[in-house]
Order: C-alpha cells, then sequence, then structure tokens
C-alpha cells in the first residue's frame, strides 16, 4: 500500500512541478492539481497528513510563480485558481497563515508528515520522469498492465502493452431430486422413468464450471484472438464412449472430469469477415441451445443417480446437441443485421446410441438397433444465417442453419457379429433448422424447429441410420416463453419434442419396437438475479420418452441451486 501511495505521489507531483512556460494554460493548472488532490484525498488514495503537505506545498509553487512571473502573464484566470487552491488551503488548516511553518503541521505523529514532506521532495526531484511513465501509461506502451472497466459476467481484462487478456467464467451446483413414475425401457428414450427407484443428486446443471481465457491484440490492421475454455465439472468421472459427458461415478476416491471443449484462434477484420480455427460450438444447432433457458438449470437430468458432467437441459427434447467440433469456419462482416458463416467441420462418425435389442423374444435379440461408421473421405460442412433488427423496443433474432455429411462404411452387430450394412454401406446425412427470438420490454420468446435425415435424436449422428444402412428422419422443436416479473425475478416455461421416425424396411431387418420414437419434455422455472455474479434458481421439470411400439416411461425432476458468472 505505501508502495502504490509513493507512485501516486510521484504522479500527481509531476504533473504539478514539470517545468512549463509561463502561459495561460501553466496557470490553469493550478486548480486542477488542487481538485486531483482533493480526488485522491476522497479516494483514500491519500492520509490527511499527506493532503495537507502536498497542498501546501503547491501552494508556495503557485506564490512563487506569481512573484516570478510578469504582470503581462499573470491572469484573472490564474488569480481565481490561486483564490481557490487558497481556500482550500484554510479549510485543512494548511498555508503560511495558520501559525505553523508553510507545508507541515505539528501533530502527534510527526514521523508521518516527515515521511510525506521526504516522498514529496523526491517526487519534485523525478518529475520528469515520472511524467514520461504516466504518458506511456496512458497512451498504453511500455511495459505497464492495465485493468479495463469491469463489466459483470463479462470476466476481468487486462491490457498489457497491446494485448487484452480477458478471464472469464462461471460455476454452478444444484441439489437435484428425480421421481420416476415407472414404464418401461425405451432404447435410446432420455426419461429415467423405467429404473423405478428415487434419485437424489448434487451435481452441476446443463452447464458444468468454466474457465475461459481470451487473448486479444490488433496487428498489421487484423483483429487477433485465441481462446482457451475450460469446463470442469463437479461429479465424478467415468471413462466412456462420450468422455467427460458419459455417465459419472459416485464412488470414494472418484475425481471430476475436465472438458477442455473450447481451443480456437480468430483473425479477420471489419472489412474482410473473421476466419476461426481450432474447436468451438458448432453452426447447425448452436443457436438453439444458447437461446434455451435450461442453459442455467438442469432440465431433463439423464442419469441423476450417477451424474455426468452436465445434465441434458433440453437436449434430446427439442434440438439435437451443436456439440463442439474442430472446425475452420469463415464469418462476414454484419450488413444491414445479416450475418452469414460457413466452415468445414471434423466429421463425426454414426453412433448406436439405443445400443442392441434386449428382448431375448425377439429374432433379433443382441443385435444393434442403428449403424455405425468409422470412415469420412470428406469433411462435414455446417453453415448459418443470422438476421437481427430492432423496431422501437421490440428486438427480433431469426436464424437458419444447415449440415452435410458423406457416412461411408456402415456397419451394425448382427447376433454379437459386426457385419456390413449390405447394399447400403454409404449415406449422405443432411439436416437444417430455423429459429427466432424475440423480445419486448419485459417479455422474451424463443420458437425453434429442425429437420434431419440421418441425422438422428439427442447427439449429433445418435441412431441416424438404421441397420440396414437406410436413414433415420427425425425432427423437433421447441417453445419457450419468458416474463421478467421485477427486475430481478424471471419465470421461463418451455415444451419441447425430438422425433425419431423408422427408416424404409428396417422393420423386416432389426426389430425396432423398443426403439425410441419421441421425447418430450414440459419445464418451469424460476430465476432470481441475487447480484451481479450470483442468481438462485428453482426449477421442475417433466420428461418421458415413447417407444415404436407404444411403450413409454416417465419421471419428475425438481431442481434448487445456484449459478455464478464474473
Amino acid at each position: 500500500m505505501a508502495s502504490r501511495k509513493k507512485v501516486l505521489v510521484a504522479t500527481v507531483m509531476a504533473a504539478s512541478v514539470v517545468s512549463l512556460p509561463y502561459t495561460l494554460a501553466r496557470h490553469a493548472m493550478a486548480d486542477d492539481y488542487s481538485d486531483l488532490l482533493d480526488v485522491l484525498r476522497a479516494k483514500g488514495s491519500l492520509t490527511q497528513h499527506e493532503y495537507s503537505t502536498l497542498l501546501g506545498k503547491h501552494m508556495r509553487h503557485v506564490a512563487a510563480e506569481q512573484d516570478a512571473a510578469p504582470r503581462a502573464v499573470r491572469p484573472t484566470a490564474h488569480s481565481r485558481a490561486t483564490q481557490q487552491t487558497a481556500s482550500r488551503a484554510a479549510a485543512h488548516g494548511t498555508g503560511v497563515s495558520n501559525g505553523y511553518e508553510p507545508g507541515i503541521r505539528f501533530e502527534a505523529a510527526p514521523e508521518v508528515a516527515s515521511r510525506a514532506e521526504d516522498a514529496a521532495t523526491r517526487a519534485e526531484a523525478s518529475a520528469r520522469s515520472a511524467q514520461q511513465a504516466l504518458d506511456a501509461m496512458n497512451s498504453n506502451q511500455g511495459g505497464f498492465v492495465r485493468v479495463a472497466k469491469y463489466v459483470p459476467g463479462k470476466g476481468l481484462t487486462f491490457k498489457a502493452g497491446p494485448v487484452d487478456i480477458n478471464l472469464s467464467g462461471f460455476v454452478n451446483g444444484f441439489y437435484t431430486f428425480n421421481s420416476p413414475t415407472g414404464g418401461t425401457a425405451v432404447a435410446g428414450g432420455v426419461s429415467t422413468g423405467s429404473t423405478g427407484f428415487d434419485s437424489s443428486a448434487v451435481r452441476n446443471g446443463l452447464l458444468p464450471a468454466g474457465l475461459m481465457l481470451k487473448l486479444s491484440t490488433k496487428q498489421q490492421g487484423w483483429d487477433i484472438d485465441a481462446v482457451l475454455g475450460m469446463y470442469p465439472g463437479t461429479n465424478d468421472a467415468k471413462v466412456g464412449a462420450l468422455n467427460a459427458n458419459s455417465g459419472g461415478n459416485p464412488v470414494g476416491l472418484g475425481t471430476p472430469g475436465i472438458d477442455f471443449r473450447q481451443i480456437y484462434i480468430t483473425f479477420g477484420n471489419s472489412d474482410v469477415g473473421t476466419f476461426k480455427v481450432g474447436r468451438d460450438l458448432g453452426l447447425f444447432g448452436g443457436d438453439a441451445i444458447m437461446s434455451d433457458a435450461t442453459l442455467l438449470s438442469v432440465g431433463a437430468t439423464g442419469s441423476n443417480s450417477s451424474p455426468a458432467n452436465t445434465s441434458l437441459g433440453r437436449i434430446g427434447v427439442g434440438y439435437v446437441y451443436a456439440d463442439w467440433i474442430p472446425q475452420i469456419t469463415y464469418t462476414t462482416p454484419k450488413i444491414a443485421g445479416v450475418q452469414a458463416s460457413v466452415g468445414i467441420f471434423q466429421p463425426l462418425d454414426e453412433f448406436q446410441y439405443a445400443g442392441s435389442n434386449a428382448d431375448k423374444n425377439s429374432p433379433s435379440y443382441n443385435s444393434t438397433y442403428s449403424a455405425s461408421s468409422t470412415q469420412h473421405s470428406s469433411p462435414m460442412i455446417q453453415g448459418r444465417v443470422t438476421y437481427e433488427t430492432t423496431l422501437g423496443e421490440v428486438k427480433a433474432k431469426i436464424w437458419a442453419s444447415f449440415l452435410i455429411q458423406h457416412q461411408q462404411n456402415l456397419q451394425y452387430i448382427d447376433n454379437g457379429t459386426t457385419t456390413s450394412t449390405g447394399t447400403h454401406h454409404a449415406a449422405m446425412v443432411e439436416a437444417a433448422d430455423i429459429g427466432t427470438k424475440i423480445s419486448y420490454k419485459g417479455f422474451e420468446g424463443v420458437a425453434y424447429y429442425y429437420r434431419g435425415s440421418g441425422l438422428g435424436t439427442t447427439g449429433l449422428f445418435f441412431d441416424g441410420v438404421a441397420s440396414n444402412g437406410r436413414k433415420r428422419d427425425s425432427e423437433g422443436y421447441y417453445v419457450q416463453g419468458a416474463y421478467n416479473v421485477t427486475e430481478r425475478l424471471k419465470l421461463v416455461g418451455s415444451y419441447g419434442v425430438s422425433n425419431l421416425y423408422l427408416a424404409s424396411g428396417e422393420a423386416q431387418t432389426v426389430d425396432p419396437a423398443y426403439l425410441v420414437r419421441r421425447n418430450q419434455s414440459i419445464i418451469g422455472a424460476a430465476y432470481y438475479h441475487m447480484t451481479d455474479w450470483l442468481n438462485l434458481v428453482a426449477e421442475y421439470a417433466h420428461t418421458s420418452s415413447v417407444a415404436h411400439n407404444g411403450g413409454s416411461e416417465k419421471d419428475n425432476t425438481a431442481s434448487a441451486g445456484v449459478i455464478l458468472f464474473f
């Protein structure tokens, strides 16, 4: 604290004592310096002793300059400034007329005043170098590190020369109670209704925790960013096909999973647009999840008895998860509210999420419902167009996106043996979506719809191709309404559905009776904005899954917790 005060003292002295010609501008600075001392004292940067010492010393400089200056350069403005400075000095017991030696007050702790006098003397001696340092800091050059104005939720930004270093993130935790209402297991369903047991968990919601580091600079006309995003969960991780997103493992001596899902760079400018290279959220379905209110809560739990890094939210019950995918994308400048993006992405395998037929009476027992793929000769392609506008108090955003990927070497497991899907050993997956978000005063509404061929449900390419190699069609939607009852309290309600249809000729190869046909959920939540960082959340969700044979399962979930953004 002492060193910080010395720097402040040096800075304010430098602003005062640097030698300048006797001009109107030089004399006008007299009262500016006094104002600066007042601000520093009000903020606690100067003690009363230091304030009095510096103000008295300043008075002596002002008086000396006035005596030395020719009459022609003693303006009325300087006289007023001198009078105002003298008034301050008198008000604080400092000056030549208060019975003390100028610049010193004799009080119970004279060593404090002495230290202040020494500091002022040293500051005066090095005034020119201090002024140069101040100029360098104001121009953000040299080795100074500065802190930008803090905006809640936008993180901390440090300016180190030409580089902005931003640290932001969030942390959340919920108590979640899940109660199944019975039914039969649905292959590929998201409900836990058939488990038969209530479950309690202390867990993350749809978001895990997150810590993001962003480095930004401008070089030769290019805006350049590097982003690293780490997303750890609170629950024990279990190794599985979905890595950190696999079901958890609530056993002693476990450790949580770390999902390093964001690793990318961007470069561009307002004329050319922006290029992105690395791993980030996909274009197709990206706006759907970012507009989903359950992003700040739990929604459908997935597995609540052994929680994974995250819950499902509305994933699989209104949209297909956009996912975080390695990509090279280009985004145009925004023109009249319109912006477009297109890119090539790491191709993903078709995945047998529903597993195998578990009905021992079925002729296709121990055969997978869906095909998988392992070869990709071409990348996945995704694109998106957005339009944003404001009409009076109405703000609107409309988006549409698409996805294309060629799946090769399709195969499935037939009675425990990996088998080619035959003549249909490849498939071109296609998908598109459209959505809108409209806000007016305290109301916000979202409507979204998607449709795909070979896309699958819940995750990209989950059960998108049948075991005979033919594509399954799928579609889904969700609608959401939110209203700010007060500045701090927001109520949200939403309903969503995801449908998966059978492929042509599928019933003749593998019995699809237990395969999921529909996942749906109804969700209501209250969000209380307690502080700039902290939000309290209470939520109820009813989730159900229905199979192609009519079997179903349902569950109810109540959650309460907090989520913090910094």
